[in-house]
């Protein structure tokens, strides 16, 4: 994966300042969220692969690789033409958490693997920014960007979320909490039900 440095000098960096000596004072936007049900995302379009890594789900819940790849097929590339060109066939992985199609109670890690990166087709993004693309801003903040693709900043990073929310969706069918509203307690009875786990 191509990337490529800009050096930051010495500038004001929120509260802090950069220094040329210390270039790692911008911290990355961090990839991890929620309290009892945790989803960590991983990966860049044009690295081996995108995914989750999902914290919280209590044991024995029945969950399959076809039932995640429903929800991931629903934002397949390809599907019109407003769409990216490139042709991945987006299959779900589960790496761990799952056993024989119940879930072990401990971290699920789900991987969707790249095929179809071409990272040649992006060697004059080195030298320009992609109009309406977050090349610039990356650059800009972080002194660092993912020329090929984009890196995070690209589509195929919402791939992870996409996964979790399947397992999420699952979670909330099983508890019977699909259709209550926060102020009727049904956030309070979920959380409760992720404890016990």
């Amino acid at each position: 994966m191509q990337t490529t440095t800009r050096h930051l000098g010495r500038r004001a960096v929120g509260s802090r300042q950069c220094s040329r000596s210390l270039r790692l004072c911008v911290r990355a936007a961090g990839s991890t969220y929620g309290n009892n049900f945790r989803v960590t995302t991983f990966g860049e379009s044009h690295g081996k692969g995108v995914g989750c890594v999902i914290d919280g789900v209590p044991p024995r819940l029945a969950i399959t690789e076809d039932e995640i790849q429903l929800e991931l097929d629903r934002r397949k590339p390809g599907q019109s033409i407003i769409t990216t060109p490139r042709k991945e066939d987006d299959i779900a992985e589960i790496l761990s958490g799952v056993a024989d199609g119940v879930t072990l109670g401990t971290p699920i890690a789900i991987v969707v693997r790249n095929k179809d990166q071409k990272s040649q087709d992006y060697t004059e993004m080195a030298v320009a920014y992609r109009p309406s693309h977050a090349d610039a801003t990356y650059d800009f903040k972080y002194g660092i960007r993912a020329v090929a693709g984009g890196g995070r900043s690209s589509a195929r990073e919402t791939i992870g979320r996409v996964a979790a929310g399947a397992v999420a969706k699952k979670l909330l069918k099983v508890v019977g909490n699909t259709e209550r509203d926060k102020g009727l307690g049904g956030a309070t009875e979920l959380e409760g039900h992720l404890r016990a786990g």
